[in-house]
């Protein structure tokens, strides 16, 4: 990328910021106990801040339409007087200056966006709310979890979480890929619960640390505990076995998929055979109470019979050309 566009980038990145720059000219006026104001001090070189700004942007987003708080941000290699005032001697320093006063509070919770607008609509009253793509995962609670979880129709996989936990954080991308991939099988689902705010859930299924994963497979309600490995292919291979299906991760199929072992092996017979209709008829009577991938079986046969043995290498021709 040419210097030029780099810097056009660096002008929109900064044009678009709804983080304000406080500096000696204008800190007072804009900290003075009119409204809540959550005032980052950082510097440019330290690793901290520049992993934190992410998440800070996030945070004044959530602000836009909230005129009694205001997200800043204070460069203290420039304003070196205003870091002394308020004793900052490590980056970032996170501060709270609430509606109503001037001398501020110490901020030294969680890091990220959630956590900062938890804490700001907590002590400012403000309704702060981060605009998240929509989840591939079902988020269950004490209203619709018995009616998707215990439907004797779905296989569901829970995952029971507590928002502060960082092992459930650490779990929450690679779970929403699982989600990703089964979402087209509207019986086979991948769930969650806050059992932090869902407490009577977590008890009622013995939740007593986070996250706790769970199976509740279509004939055994009362829930299975999952031990496997936390990795996404871990769960694509836990939850094709249990729900009886070959997705891949993305939410594509197996190069096995609509494959039955058992009919695999009568369709060398039939292409073998002198008497192909018998062979077919043998086929429709053992794929009697096979899955509805036992039809493109009958639908093959009874091609080749019509058209003959070439009718093979004409459909795999046009379906590769798909």
């Amino acid at each position: 990328m040419s210097a030029p566009i780099v810097l056009l980038c660096l002008f929109s990145v900064a044009l678009s910021s709804n983080v304000l720059d406080l500096t000696s000219s204008n800190f007072d006026e804009v900290v003075n106990g009119d409204k809540n104001v959550f005032v980052e001090f950082f510097a440019p070189w330290c690793g901290h801040c520049k992993a934190l700004a992410p998440e800070y942007e996030i945070v004044a987003d959530a602000y836009v339409k909230e005129p009694n708080v205001v997200i800043a941000k204070v460069d203290c290699t420039i304003e070196k007087d205003i870091a002394s005032r308020f004793g900052v001697t490590g980056y970032p320093t996170l501060k709270f200056f609430k509606r109503g006063k001037t001398d501020p509070e110490a901020y030294n919770s969680g890091r990220t966006a959630d956590d900062i607008v938890s804490f700001i609509n907590r002590e400012s009253g403000s309704r702060g709310f981060i605009k998240k793509p929509a989840s591939a995962v079902v988020q269950l609670d004490s209203s619709n979890f018995d009616s998707i979880a215990l439907d004797a129709t779905k296989d569901v996989l829970v995952e029971f979480y507590a928002p502060w936990c960082g092992h459930c954080k650490k779990l929450t991308p690679v779970y929403e890929q699982v989600g990703k991939t089964f979402k087209a099988d509207k019986n086979c689902v991948v769930a969650k619960v806050d059992a932090d705010s869902e407490k009577e859930l977590g008890g009622r299924f013995g939740v007593s640390g986070f996250p706790t994963i769970k199976f509740f497979p279509k004939d055994n309600k009362a829930g299975e505990a999952y031990n496997g490995g936390r990795g996404e292919e871990d769960f694509i291979k836990y939850l094709n076995a249990k729900c009886g299906l070959t997705r891949v991760a993305g939410g594509g199929l197996s190069s096995d998929a609509g494959r039955i072992e058992a009919l695999d092996a009568l369709a060398v017979k039939f292409m073998g055979a002198d008497d192909k209709a018998a062979v077919m008829e043998e086929t429709v009577t053992a794929s009697a109470d096979m899955a509805k991938e036992a039809q493109y079986y009958h639908k093959v046969m009874k091609k080749v019979i019509e058209k003959g043995d070439d009718f093979i290498n004409t459909e795999t021709s046009r379906l590769s050309r798909m």
